[in-house]
């Protein structure tokens, strides 16, 4: 049973939770996997994921080969809602690499944008209703830890 499917997910959650399994970030990647939370993702949005986390730079620091990339590359692909920009909302925040998570998150409607970089997105998330979560904060607010034991 999938618990959420109103989030969106900086890259930075995913490249986290590829270069250590002890943290909030993996907890979320596991729980994608397992089917337990979903998100939403534009089609740029999930080739800035495919882009990311192919970087040489990145694969060097990753504990998972180029095969577990493409395998949760594909976890999300098919577990992910997908979202059609209708409304380009930009420029709204400080830094534009952040425009499309942003964009995503407000034609999908999404409750949560999930990022390590939260002042990144503030305040321009609130006026969309938008709120903006660390991965532990996420966790914690969907007792994520508790119900991947069960």
């Amino acid at each position: 049973m999938t618990y959420l499917s109103h989030a969106v997910f900086d890259t930075n959650v995913f490249v986290a939770a590829l270069r250590s399994r002890s943290g909030a970030s993996f907890v979320i990647l596991n729980a994608i996997r397992k089917g337990l939370i979903s998100g939403a993702v534009s089609q740029a949005l999930f080739l800035e994921y495919v882009d990311v986390l192919g970087r040489q730079s990145n694969l060097d620091n990753f504990y998972a080969s180029t095969d577990d990339i493409e395998a949760v590359l594909g976890v999300i692909a098919s577990q992910f809602t997908p979202v059609p920009i209708y409304y380009r909302w930009r420029p709204q925040l400080s830094d534009p690499d952040d425009e499309m998570v942003l964009e995503c998150a407000a034609n999908a409607s999404a409750k949560f944008i999930i990022t390590f970089n939260k002042k990144d997105f503030l305040p321009a998330a609130t006026r969309f209703g938008i709120e903006i979560l660390s991965p532990r904060e996420f966790i914690r607010e969907l007792n994520l830890v508790e119900k991947l034991k069960q």
